[in-house]
């Protein structure tokens, strides 16, 4: 049975540390930050805390339009590269066996280079520029409940959380975007490498397992985050006057978008070793749950298969996650509707994905 919670803290504790939204470029606003399983196990008292340290990297360079890559822009050189760094720490306290706190606190670091952006893409190469962002994310707080009590080492399980997010990240960073070789306008960055989004979020979440035997089992996440308010104010002109188009059709600011992911997979466990192996989707609806949905955003969704593995020794647990993309598709947004209705020409922007992410890091207990 010790076998058993064993898997059920690894499956779940580190598994999940990682899931998050890995923005993937130029769809999200932002990684999907501490979507964390806040699991414990069958010795877990009102005294346990857990920290949880997760590093994620990935960068994002391949445009689509829908589900078809715009392969041009790589051989014209035109694409838009992100390269986004962030730490998540997902701060757990224990309440009693099936009750728990927790907080996330994400540190950020942003770059993305870019033609169109500065002297535009009929520049050439040597135009391209790069703009910066660095900071606290939007911190998220949350409250969970497993539905058995985990002291009783059940076969299965499931995790209910209810969350927080606070709107602490800048959602209205500047950087300077270069017009030509001397003249440079300080403006917001890109929607993508801003550190928040402006809104305040309620997240729901609910993380399960069933083991089959002591050493395999199965496991499933869902994490949706809503946020109610529609636009956060931030010009979508990076330091310029808003077009008379992106003001007709909503896209002059910066939509506040929902994000959703949901994950499954099987997990192996050896003594101190584990692997797992699932599929995922990452998302950023085109409408919201609450609220209205007009403003600029970039929605879409990733599908990525996940193989992960982990080492835990004594109350210390390493991990390792590496999703790979198998489907990416950029859907149409609201502004892109309006602009359809008001063209009469079908119209859908487009968005740069990552092939793969990596995420690094440790559970510990204390």
């Amino acid at each position: 049975m010790k076998r058993l919670v064993a898997l059920v803290v690894i499956v779940l504790v580190c598994s999940l540390s990682n899931s998050s939204l890995h923005a993937q470029g130029c769809v999200a606003i932002r990684g999907l930050n501490g979507a964390v399983c806040a699991s414990s196990n069958g010795h877990a008292d009102s005294t346990s805390w857990t920290l949880t340290i997760n590093t994620r990297y990935f960068k994002s360079y391949k445009h689509f339009v829908g589900t078809v890559e715009q392969k041009e822009r790589l051989e014209n050189q035109t694409e838009v590269i992100n390269h986004s760094f962030s730490t998540d720490f997902f701060i757990q306290k224990n309440l009693s066996r099936k009750f728990s706190l927790a907080m996330n606190i994400p540190v950020i670091s942003n770059a993305r280079s870019s033609l169109y952006e500065h002297g535009g893409n009929a520049v050439g190469p040597s135009a391209r520029k790069s703009t910066h962002s660095f900071g606290i994310g939007d911190i998220r707080i949350a409250a969970y409940s497993w539905l058995r009590d985990p002291g009783k080492m059940p076969r299965w399980n499931a995790q209910v959380g209810l969350g927080l997010k606070l709107a602490t990240g800048d959602y209205q960073y500047q950087d300077y975007f270069y017009r030509n070789d001397t003249l440079k306008t300080l403006g917001p960055v890109d929607q993508s490498i801003q550190l928040g989004d402006g809104g305040t979020g309620i997240s729901l979440e609910l993380n399960g397992f069933y083991a089959f035997t002591q050493e395999i089992s199965m496991y499933g996440n869902v994490f949706y985050l809503s946020n109610p308010r529609e636009q956060n104010g931030v010009s979508t002109a990076r330091g310029g006057v808003p077009t008379a188009a992106s003001i007709s059709y909503g896209s002059n600011v910066m939509s506040v978008a929902d994000q959703y992911m949901y994950r499954f997979g099987l997990s192996y466990m050896h003594k101190n070793f584990s692997a797992t192996l699932g599929l995922r989707k990452d998302g950023i609806p085109a409408e919201d749950l609450i609220g209205g949905s007009n403003g600029f955003r970039r929605p879409g969704y990733v599908v990525a298969i996940e193989p992960g593995v982990s080492y835990t020794q004594k109350k210390t647990t390493f991990f390792v996650n590496l999703p790979i993309s198998t489907r990416r598709n950029r859907t149409q947004s609201v502004p892109d509707m309006i602009r359809t209705k008001k063209t009469g020409t079908y119209f859908k922007g487009d968005a740069a994905f990552a092939d793969y992410l990596i995420n690094i890091g440790a559970v510990i207990k204390f």
